[in-house]
């Protein structure tokens, strides 16, 4: 079933944001009493001999010690960094890429600050050269998002507007 599927944000016992789960392991830890349920904003899940709330948010009953959370490098991500815009003509396409500002041939590494999103013919044009040498600019620096919870949650926040005052403040 696709409702068993939707995403629940799990918190931490001190509310801090920590996950994202589906409906289906969410009820299952509700109901095994490893987790307690926060906020029911989906209605009610019915099987033949009994009904269960629908969790949206559910809390973790014991603290569980996590290292701080990192923004993962990666494509998808760096588009999204980006807000899926070229970085040198500043169009929004639906063919784009990856661009290495300083190409790996001339020593650039593969890092958040010299990926940056480009659309084909922009990268294209660039080719194996360096931005002043194809003679272009970049609308905004390359850098590293900040790991914050509405950062790395916020995918998620357009189809789960509840889950906002969790997320503020971590």
């Amino acid at each position: 079933m696709k409702i068993l599927q939707e995403p629940v944000l799990v918190l931490n016992a001190n509310f801090a944001p920590i996950n994202i789960c589906t409906t289906k392991r969410a009820i299952v830890m509700v109901l095994t009493g490893k987790a307690s349920l926060v906020l029911n904003g989906r209605g009610i899940i019915q099987t033949v001999s009994s009904m269960y709330p629908r969790p949206s948010i559910i809390r973790l009953g014991m603290m569980v010690k996590r290292p701080h959370p990192s923004v993962k490098l990666n494509k998808r991500e760096i588009f999204r960094r980006d807000d899926y815009t070229c970085q040198y003509c500043g169009q929004q396409r639906r063919n784009l890429t990856v661009d290495h500002v300083i190409p790996r041939h001339l020593g650039g590494d593969h890092s958040w600050e010299n990926l940056v999103t480009a659309c084909a013919a922009c990268n294209h044009h660039k080719g194996g050269r360096t931005i002043g040498q194809a003679g272009m600019q970049l609308l905004r620096k390359p850098e590293l998002p900040s790991a914050s919870a509405h950062y790395i949650f916020g995918r998620y926040v357009g189809s789960n507007t509840e889950w906002i005052p969790f997320l503020e403040g971590w």
